[in-house]
């Protein structure tokens, strides 16, 4: 029992450092409109800043994507706090836009490091026989983690002083924090190697695997994506059209996102990866509907609606994505294919976002969003429709009476 104990205390302060991390990522989602006004850049710069994010994030998958299991977990994430802690600093530091492009470079890097590898930590320091409950630690402090970030930076700017300074301040201070934590916690990799040892590891797709993995990749792809567009361009979005000039309830609206894409990967535990996946897909395109609502009739609770459920169904996909296409994957190339899909998703942070950037001048912010809302729901249609298909052969190839 007391090891019980012992186990889960671990297991929880693993998930706390995780939160820390991830919300790093998100911090300055809120305080973009302040950044605008600055250095005085468009919209296309802001979801240009967003996205470098992304890269660094596909570039640590791509080179590094297997770091933890050689030179161990405590390392790997005691390196992904040095980037966040860099990132801060960028920040604090901040006086022209190349500080900008620094600190979300950074903020990818600590992500794509501790994305995989806090994910297995946490779950290795809960007590045997506990993966359920462990994965569930994992899952709320990712995705929690990152609608804490403009939460706390949305609170802050608004309540506190120097709102472009202290969120960093306060986040460093956490990061040191959690690095101390980390020294206190111990190594679960048994065999571990130097880091000379670390080599890339390119993405795979088997032929038996390309059935599960192309839907899963869409679903996967249009959830980031929705994820990247509302946190980038969202908080110029409710201050320009809606007169939300209140940077906590900014905040608010994006965190509604990633917390309510917590409860749907809960849910698809229970419902189950074969249901979930075009459930997902379901509830997303109601996401990505209720989001057009709010962009062709400037009301606020469409926005809310959309952050509920668009997060609802982000959560539902990608959980039941990453299940499906771990679970046809052969054994020694599963890792190979779960970043290729992250990367998949990590791209639809991007790509997409940059999109609606170089959308805005011309259309302006409205038009871009729809535009974009168009292409994503016909992606997610066509995902949903495949999957039903495939559901519909599967039922009808039994075995002949």
């Amino acid at each position: 029992m007391a090891g019980d104990r012992r186990g889960w205390l671990r297991c929880l302060l693993g998930g706390a450092v995780f939160v820390v991390c991830m919300a790093g990522t998100t911090l300055p989602t809120p305080l973009y409109p302040l950044y605008q006004e600055e250095f005085g850049f468009s919209e296309l710069t802001v979801t240009v800043v967003y996205a470098v994010y992304a890269f660094g994030v596909i570039g640590v998958l791509l080179l590094a994507g297997n770091a933890s299991d050689t030179i161990g977990r405590r390392p790997t994430l005691l390196w992904g706090l040095a980037f966040a802690a860099a990132s801060a600093v960028c920040f604090l530091c901040a006086d022209a836009l190349g500080w900008l492009y620094a600190g979300r470079l950074l903020s990818g890097l600590s992500a794509g490091l501790f994305t995989g590898a806090a994910t297995a930590y946490v779950m290795e320091l809960a007590p045997p026989g506990n993966a359920a409950r462990a994965t569930l630690v994992a899952t709320a402090a990712n995705m929690g983690g990152l609608g804490c970030g403009p939460l706390l930076a949305g609170l802050l700017a608004e309540y506190a002083p120097e709102p472009l300074l202290l969120p960093f301040a306060v986040h460093l201070a956490l990061v040191a924090v959690s690095a101390l934590v980390l020294r206190w916690l111990p190594e679960t990799v048994a065999d571990r190697r130097p880091l000379g040892a670390v080599r890339p590891r390119r993405p795979a797709l088997p032929a038996r695997v390309r059935a599960v993995f192309v839907p899963a990749a869409v679903a996967s792809f249009v959830g980031f994506a929705l994820f990247g567009v509302f946190t980038s361009v969202s908080p110029a979005f409710l201050a320009r059209y809606l007169h939300v000039d209140n940077h906590a309830v900014s905040g608010l609206v994006v965190a509604l996102a990633f917390f309510a894409s917590t409860a749907g990967q809960v849910a698809a535990g229970r419902v189950g990866a074969t249901r979930s996946l075009p459930l997902g897909c379901a509830v997303l395109f109601a996401g990505l509907v209720l989001l057009a609502l709010a962009l062709a009739t400037d009301h606020l609770v469409f926005i809310v609606l959309a952050a509920l459920v668009g997060g609802t169904g982000q959560g539902l996909a990608f959980r039941a994505a990453l299940s499906a296409v771990a679970g046809a994957s052969p054994p020694d190339q599963r890792a190979a294919v779960i970043s290729s899909l992250f990367v998949v998703a990590y791209t639809g942070i991007s790509i997409p976002v940059i999109g609606v950037g170089l959308l805005a001048d011309p259309l302006g912010l409205e038009g871009a969003g729809l535009v974009f809302i168009a292409c994503m729901l016909v992606l997610v249609a066509s995902a949903a429709a495949y999957l039903l298909r495939r559901t519909g052969a599967g039922a009808g190839t039994g075995p002949t009476p």
